[in-house]
């Protein structure tokens, strides 16, 4: 697993064995920051300076990779004591440490972003595990507990076979399929 673009690209990340995690692979990765960057007509924002906020962040690579990417800073969330060890250490071994805080939070019941994750985040990154019913109920604590700024992208990765139905407030702007992976483009509108 390595960063695919930016000024940090070609520089390996560090990801557990075993089916613990699932990371984005980096084809697919490669693939959803072209999407970010050259094929989303309907989305005025940019990677360029942004927040991000990474939830069910595992080993941090898509947070990682926006913040090679022009990102400013971005926060990870995940609730599991050993992605936040493997993610602390790939944050370190890029140099992207300064850029970044690291939250050991339940996604699904977010309580409001603490200053460090300069929020609200012009873009979110969600990467639940599959078939568990949980980015649903992470978008809308990001809506609810003002983690995302109004016109902000949130880019969700679920299974095929799943259907993300957004609550309140969120488009659907494009999808596309990698392998397993359903990948859904959304914005944010308060």
């Amino acid at each position: 697993m390595r960063i695919v673009g930016g000024q940090l690209k070609g520089r390996q990340l560090q990801a557990p064995g075993g089916r613990d995690l699932r990371p984005t692979s980096d084809r697919a990765r490669e693939s959803i920051f072209n999407v970010i960057m050259h094929g989303l007509g309907d989305w005025d924002g940019s990677l360029d300076g942004a927040s991000v906020v990474d939830v069910f962040a595992g080993t941090g690579a898509l947070g990682l990779e926006a913040l090679s990417r022009g990102a400013a800073h971005a926060t990870f969330i995940d609730n599991g004591a050993n992605s936040l060890a493997m993610l602390k250490k790939n944050a370190a071994q890029l140099g992207a440490w300064r850029d970044a805080t690291l939250l050991k939070l339940d996604a699904t019941h977010l309580p409001p972003p603490p200053l460090a994750a300069k929020a609200p985040c012009g873009v979110a990154f969600l990467d639940a595990p599959y078939s568990q019913e949980l980015t649903t109920p992470a978008l809308n604590g990001l809506r609810r507990q003002g983690w995302i700024a109004d016109g902000s992208l949130c880019v969700a990765e679920i299974a095929t076979d799943e259907q993300l139905i957004a609550g309140p407030g969120f488009t659907q702007l494009d999808e596309r399929t990698y392998g397993a992976a359903k990948v859904v483009f959304l914005q944010y509108r308060a």
